[in-house]
């Protein structure tokens, strides 16, 4: 099949086709450009339909207009061609997920990352996920293996409203979902896996996952380092360990995604020993 590139030749200039978004993301039936030209503002109408056009499971092309921001994280998104929707139904790792891409955080790129974290539960598990958004941690873990409880909280109405819709989706019976604000809303319970995928600025919550952690407990700590910074993630958990009193074990970091030129998502796993 012809790239998107290759199928504007022709009906773009040449300039033009050299600065043609080269990715895009895909949620459900929504294709969404992250960065788009200013060059190519007057072309984006030909180049939405184009790739509407090459591919027949895209309905709606979208493109940022802004950055992730604001209390909940979200972006700003303008519909170029298609169908009138910014609702997608998503499918990875067995699951489905609703959801609207312009009210609720979601990245289609963790799609590998929710499947690692899936792979690495034990049966019997009693899993907190901090920042669960429409429930995609949660949704996938349980479906993915024989944990005991799956605890998600969201401060963000909206996405709160689609992760209740995605339990049922998907029918599932070990996920809890809380609405609120982690520092106000968590269970008294201490938990055996605890995740904390905000988009941004997790390291200030690391001292309350800590409060809930307990002897062996597995906790995934998620940041934008550059790549050269990547011992940032180390000194921030040691930091908040210190201050717990609370000794720790690095696992793992792993990369989950490029965010910015050089800049990527991390995420460090380590593990409480006493």
């Amino acid at each position: 099949m012809a790239t998107l590139k290759q199928a504007l030749k022709g009906k773009l200039a040449k300039k033009e086709l050299e600065v043609i978004p080269a990715s895009f993301d895909i949620i459900g039936s929504i294709a969404v450009f992250s960065d788009f030209p200013k060059e190519l503002v007057k072309k984006e109408r030909i180049i939405a339909n184009e790739l509407l056009r090459l591919n027949k499971n895209i309905k709606t092309v979208c493109k940022k207009t802004r950055k992730y921001s604001g209390r909940y994280r979200l972006p700003k998104l303008k519909i170029i061609s298609g169908e009138k929707t910014k609702e997608a139904l998503y499918k990875e790792n067995n699951v489905v997920l609703k959801l609207d891409i312009e009210k609720v955080y979601f990245s289609p790129r963790l799609a590998n990352e929710r499947l690692r974290i899936a792979k690495l539960v034990r049966p019997g598990e009693d899993i907190l996920v901090m920042f669960s958004g429409c429930a995609p941690f949660p949704c996938v873990i349980s479906k993915n293996t024989k944990a005991e409880s799956i605890i998600g909280v969201e401060i963000n109405p909206v996405a709160h409203k689609y992760a209740l819709e995605n339990i049922r989706l998907n029918k599932l019976a070990n996920v809890g979902l809380i609405k609120g604000d982690v520092k106000k809303v968590l269970p008294k319970k201490k938990f055996d896996r605890i995740l904390m995928p905000l988009p941004k600025g997790a390291e200030s919550y690391l001292g309350l996952a800590l409060k809930k952690a307990k002897k062996g407990t597995v906790i995934h700590f998620y940041d934008f380092l550059n790549q050269d910074e990547f011992s940032k993630a180390k000194e921030k958990i040691g930091k908040a360990c210190k201050k717990a009193k609370k000794k720790h074990k690095i696992l793992r970091i792993v990369k989950c995604g490029q965010f910015a030129p050089k800049t990527y998502r991390v995420c460090a796993d380590f593990k409480i020993l006493n």
